[in-house]
C-alpha cells in the first residue's frame, strides 16, 4: 500500500517554503512556518487553511506526533468533505496504527469521491486483508485491476490473498502478471517461489528464490526459503549454506535459525541443530515449531526428560500440534509411562483421526499393556487408512501369531520385506533368483537364505525336511559360519555355505526363501506345527564335552545364560543386569552350574563371584554345534530369551526361559507357561507388570527346589 503522504500545492510563499522543508525532512522548521495560519484559523482563508492543515499533518506525522496528524487531517476533511488527499493520508495513518475499521472508512470515502482511482481500491484491499475479510479484499483488488489491468502492486497484493486462500494456480498467475510489469520486485519473486513450492514444483521454486536474490542479494527471507527448498530436495550442504547466510544477514531471524536446525538435524549433527533451535527460541520465546523441533533432536539423543519438556512447551503454545502430541507419546513410551503415552496418542487422534502413526503407536503401547484386543483394533485402523503401511501390517502380523492366529499372522509377517528399517527389504534385490511363494518345488534347487538370528534358524529348521518332501532336488542353506556344522548334519540339507559364497552361486538356483516364510507356505496352524528336527551331533564332539562336564562334582548339571546379543532391539529388557542376578539359584542343593554365555557377559563367566562357583564353557565353544554338545550333557538349561533356548528345546532338553515384561517376542505367545513350538520341553517364566527380575528368579529357584525334590523322590 502507498505510504507517502500527498502535499497540495500552495499559492503563498510561506506555504511553498514549508512544503519544500517538509519534503526535505525538516518537519519542525516546516511546522513553525505554518503556525501563524493555524493560530488564526477563524480569520484564515478556508482554502489556505485546508492546505495548511494538510502540510501540518504531514509535519506531525514526520515528528511521530500521531494524534496531531490525525486531528489536522480530520479538521481539513470537516472543512472540505471532498478532500481526497486528506482521506487517503488519514487512512494510511490509521492503518499504520492498526485501526483498520477506521482506515476502511477513509478509503471507502476516497473510492466514493473518486471511483475511478485504482489506488483507493488497492489501499482498501490491503485494509480488508488485514481485517481477514479475504473475499472483500480480493474484490477490492480486482476492482483496482478493472480500472488499471497493469497495476503491479494490486496484482502482487491479489497474489497474497489467493495464496492465503490456497488458490495456488491463481496466485501464480497474479504474481507472474505483476512481475511482467515490475520484474525487479524481489518480494514478488520470493512469493512466487512460495506458491511454486506449495504446488510441488520445487525446481521452479528454487529458480524463483534465486531470481529474488539476484534482484536483492541480501534478502534474508528468500535465502531462508531457498534453504527450505534445498532441504526438501536433499541438497543439504547447499541448504545449510543458504540458511547460514540468512542468519548472518539477519541474526535475529528466528525462522532461519529454526530452518537451519532442521537442516543440521538431517545432516546428523544434533548438537549444532540443538544450538540453532535454542537460538530461534532466544529470538522468539513463544515459537512453538522451534520447541517441537528441539524436542525431536533431544529425543534422538535419548535426552528424554528434556525432550518431554520441549514437546510440552510446544503444546502449551500450540495445543493443536498433532505431531507434538504424537511425539510426546513416543517419549512417554520410552520412559515407560505407558498410560500417559496412551493419553498423548489419543489426543493426537482426536485432533487428526487419520494420523496413521498415532494409531500404530497406540497399538504398540496397548500391546505392552497387554490390552491385546485394543492393540489389534489400533493396528487395523492404521491399515484401513493406508493399506500398504508396512509397520502396522508387520506389528499386526506378529500380534496375531502371538495369539495363535497363524493363517493371517504369517501372511502379514511377509510384509517385513516392505519395511525399510529391516534388513529383509534388501534380500529380494540382492538375490538374482526368484523368491519362493509356495508354488511347486518338484525338481527345483532351493536356496535357504538366513536373514534372522541364530535362534530363528534353529527354531524353523523343522521345515527343512518338509521342503525336501515337496520334491526339492537340492537344498542349500546360506547362513552364519556358527551354524554350519549343526545344519550340515540335518536331514534334507544338501549343502551349507556362508552368505558370500552362496551369493556368488545364487543365479544358479531356481528360487530362494527364508525359513520364517515356511509356516505361511505350509499353512501352519497351532495344531499342525511340525515337530522339531532331530539335531545330529558327532560322537567325538559329544565325548569331548562330556569329558569337560565330568570334572564337575556329582549332582544335577544346569546350564545358564543371562545375557543375549547386545545388538538385539530388545536386549535392554530381555537380558539380566549381570551374573550376580542369578545368585539365589546357587542356594539350591546338589546342583552344579555351567556357563554357556558367549559374547556379552562372557567376562563374568570367566571370573564369577566366589559365592557363585561356575564351570564356564562359553569361551571354549567355536560354534553352535559345540553349544549343542554341551547341552546334551546337561540336565536343565535356564536362560533368558536367546538362541540357546531354541537349541536346548530342539535337543529335547528341559529348558526354562525367563521372559521380559516388555518387547516380548511373538513366538512365546501370551499367558502361557509352555510353548506349542516345543511341547513338554520348554517352560516359560514371564516377568509380570511392575515386577523386577528378582521375583522371576525367585520363582525359578522355587521350581528348581520342587524339581529336585521330585527327582530325589523318584530315586528313592
Amino acid at each position: 500500500m502507498t505510504s507517502a503522504s500527498t502535499l497540495a500545492p500552495s499559492s503563498t510563499a510561506p506555504h511553498q517554503l514549508a512544503v519544500s522543508l517538509c519534503s526535505a525532512g525538516k518537519f519542525a522548521e516546516a511546522a513553525a512556518l505554518l503556525q501563524p495560519v493555524l493560530q488564526s484559523r477563524d480569520s484564515a482563508d478556508q482554502h489556505v487553511l485546508v492546505e495548511t492543515l494538510n502540510v501540518a499533518a504531514v509535519c506531525a506525522l514526520g515528528l511521530n506526533q500521531w494524534t496531531d496528524a490525525e486531528n489536522y487531517w480530520r479538521e481539513s476533511i470537516r472543512l472540505q468533505p471532498d478532500f481526497v488527499d486528506a482521506y487517503n493520508n488519514l487512512g494510511i495513518l490509521l492503518k499504520g496504527l492498526n485501526r483498520l475499521q477506521e482506515a476502511e472508512a477513509m478509503f471507502r470515502s476516497v473510492a466514493t469521491i473518486r471511483p475511478d482511482q485504482p489506488q483507493a481500491y488497492n489501499n482498501l484491499g490491503a485494509v480488508l486483508y488485514g481485517l481477514k475479510r479475504f473475499d472483500d479484499g480480493e474484490a477490492a483488488y480486482r476492482q483496482a485491476l478493472a480500472l488499471r489491468p497493469d497495476y503491479a502492486e494490486a496484482l502482487y497484493n491479489l497474489g497474497i490473498v489467493l495464496y492465503d486462500r490456497r488458490r495456488f494456480d491463481e496466485a501464480e498467475d497474479a504474481y507472474r502478471q505483476s512481475l511482467a510489469v515490475r520484474p525487479d520486485c524481489a518480494e514478488a519473486h520470493n512469493n512466487l517461489g512460495n506458491v511454486l513450492k506449495e504446488l510441488g514444483r520445487l525446481s521452479e521454486a528454487e529458480q524463483a528464490y534465486r531470481q529474488a536474490l539476484t534482484v536483492r542479494p541480501q534478502y534474508a527471507e528468500a535465502l531462508n526459503n531457498l534453504g527450505s527448498v534445498l532441504k526438501t530436495l536433499q541438497r543439504l550442504p547447499e541448504a545449510e549454506l543458504a540458511c547460514r547466510l540468512a542468519v548472518t544477514i539477519r541474526p535475529n531471524y528466528p525462522e532461519a535459525h529454526n530452518n537451519l536446525g532442521s537442516v543440521l538435524g538431517d545432516l546428523k549433527r544434533p548438537v549444532e541443530a540443538e544450538t540453532s533451535y535454542r537460538q530461534a527460541l532466544a529470538q522468539r520465546s513463544n515459537y512453538a515449531e522451534a520447541y517441537y523441533n528441539l524436542g525431536i533432536v533431544l529425543h534422538k539423543q535419548e535426552r528424554l526428560a528434556e525432550a518431554e519438556t520441549a514437546y510440552r512447551q510446544a503444546l502449551a503454545l500450540n495445543p493443536g500440534g498433532v505431531e507434538a502430541h504424537n511425539n510426546l507419546g513416543g517419549v512417554l513410551q520410552a520412559l515407560d509411562r505407558l498410560p500417559e503415552a496412551v493419553a498423548a496418542y489419543q489426543q493426537a487422534l482426536v485432533l487428526r483421526p487419520d494420523l496413521i502413526e498415532a494409531h500404530y503407536n497406540l497399538g504398540n503401547v496397548f500391546k505392552e499393556l497387554n490390552r491385546l484386543a485394543e492393540a489389534e483394533v489400533s493396528y487395523r485402523r492404521a491399515i484401513a487408512i493406508r493399506a500398504d503401511y508396512a509397520d502396522a501390517r508387520f506389528a499386526l502380523g506378529t500380534l496375531l501369531i502371538s495369539l495363535g492366529q497363524f493363517e493371517e499372522g504369517f501372511q502379514l509377517y511377509e510384509c517385513r520385506y516392505q519395511k525399510q528399517d529391516f534388513i529383509y527389504c534388501k534380500t529380494p534385490a540382492l538375490l538374482p533368483c526368484p523368491q519362493w511363494h509356495g508354488d511347486t518345488l518338484a525338481g527345483k534347487s532351493v536356496l535357504i537364505w538366513q536373514e534372522d538370528g541364530i535362534g530363528d534358524i534353529v527354531q524353523f529348521a523343522r521345515y527343512l525336511p518338509l521342503i525336501k518332501a515337496q520334491g526339492a532336488a537340492h537344498i542349500t542353506v546360506a547362513c552364519l559360519p556358527a551354524l554350519h556344522r549343526l545344519l550340515a548334519a540335518l536331514d534334507g540339507v544338501d549343502a551349507v555355505f556362508d552368505h558370500e559364497s552362496a551369493l556368488a552361486k545364487a543365479a544358479g538356483f531356481d528360487c530362494w526363501t527364508s525359513l520364517l516364510s515356511a509356516p505361511l507356505h505350509f499353512t501352519t496352524t497351532l495344531e499342525t506345527i511340525p515337530p522339531v528336527t532331530q539335531l545330529k551331533l558327532a560322537t567325538p564332539l559329544l565325548e569331548h564335552w562330556r569329558a569337560r562336564l565330568a570334572t564337575l562334582p556329582a549332582g544335577r548339571k544346569i546350564g545358564v545364560v543371562w545375557k543375549g546379543n547386545p545388538r538385539h532391539q530388545n536386549d535392554a529388557n530381555r537380558s539380566l543386569p549381570s551374573l550376580t542376578a542369578l545368585a539365589p539359584l546357587w542356594s539350591v542343593p546338589d546342583v552344579c552350574f555351567v556357563s554357556l554365555q558367549k559374547g556379552q557377559g562372557e567376562d563374568e563367566g570367566q571370573s564369577p563371584p566366589a559365592c557363585q562357583p561356575l564351570l564356564h564353557l562359553g569361551s571354549e565353544v567355536a560354534d553352535i554345534a559345540d553349544s549343542a554338545a554341551i547341552i546334551a550333557g546337561l540336565d536343565l538349561v535356564i536362560c533368558v530369551d536367546t538362541s540357546i533356548a531354541h537349541l536346548a528345546a530342539s535337543l529335547g532338553k528341559p529348558c526354562w526361559v525367563m521372559l521380559p515384561g516388555q518387547g516380548l517376542d511373538w513366538r512365546w505367545m501370551h499367558e502361557r507357561t509352555d510353548s506349542p513350538w516345543y511341547p513338554q520341553t520348554l517352560r516359560l517364566f514371564r516377568r509380570e507388570a511392575e515386577e523386577g527380575w528378582p521375583a522371576v528368579i525367585e520363582r525359578v529357584r522355587a521350581a528348581c527346589l520342587e524339581e529336585l525334590s521330585v527327582v530325589l523322590a523318584s530315586d528313592d
